[in-house]
């Protein structure tokens, strides 16, 4: 059998990049796929891309569609992997409060608001799993915001940990990411950071979504892991 043989895995923001990536690897190791987005379009195809069982477009900081969601899985399902949502980088005078809000919705109430969920809708011994970063630990103009959530999340998901349990729930820290979300950060300055990310990074090379995918369907098998946060960014805080 394959890891994930019989299990049903839902990800939430799973039209692109690492979620999508997540999605395809979960279906290779044998898992019924659930997957979600804002996008209707984009998301029907990469339902299609997955060989998802189905796909629903809602916006997950919706509370009540959120909850809607989640009420209308026929069963308890066995891992929920987040992507909702990106950093937040502005200086101090440029701060838009309505993205600034957005933001926090998306990396702090969010995950508060599935955990509430997954005690009913995730089987016990399932995992949840949620993203941040590592690019914002060390303090720069423009990054009090994202280092802020950043500190923020290891603890809450600590926290998280015991109150939802047995249902197990982990985060995902990643550096640069080459997907669709760092191309729009980018722009032009992309293929620059590429190259730049080849000659410092320890590893000597870029890390890919499939990597993310390939860590997030280790921690959804492995079940002595639960509070825990895993860096990946190919040695990044290092440089």
């Amino acid at each position: 059998m394959t890891a994930l043989e019989g299990r049903t895995v839902v990800v939430l923001g799973g039209s692109a990049g690492i979620g999508l990536e997540t999605a395809r690897l979960a279906r290779a190791e044998g898992a019924d796929v659930v997957i979600t987005g804002r996008d209707p379009d984009r998301l029907e195809a990469a339902a299609k891309d997955v060989d998802a069982t189905s796909h629903t477009a809602f916006d997950a900081t919706d509370p009540a569609e959120l909850s809607r969601f989640f009420g209308s899985l026929p069963a308890p399902v066995d891992h929920v992997m987040v992507t909702v949502g990106g950093p937040y980088y502005a200086p101090l005078a440029d701060v838009d409060f309505g993205l600034a809000g957005r933001a926090v919705e998306e990396h702090l109430w969010l995950p508060i608001r599935i955990a509430r969920e997954a005690r009913t809708a995730v089987r016990p011994g399932g995992a949840l799993l949620f993203m941040s970063g590592t690019g914002a630990r060390r303090a720069r103009p423009g990054l009090s915001i994202a280092m802020a959530l950043t500190a923020a999340l290891p603890a809450l998901i600590a926290g998280l940990a015991l109150e939802v349990a047995p249902v197990r729930i982990n985060l995902l820290a990643a550096g640069f990411v080459d997907t669709p979300l760092s191309a729009s950060l980018l722009g032009d300055a992309l293929d620059a950071r590429r190259e730049e990310l080849r000659a410092t990074l320890p590893i000597g090379r870029v890390v890919g979504p499939e990597d993310v995918a390939a860590l997030a369907v280790h921690v959804m098998t492995n079940t002595a892991l639960t509070g825990a946060t895993f860096d990946i960014d190919g040695g990044q805080q290092l440089t």
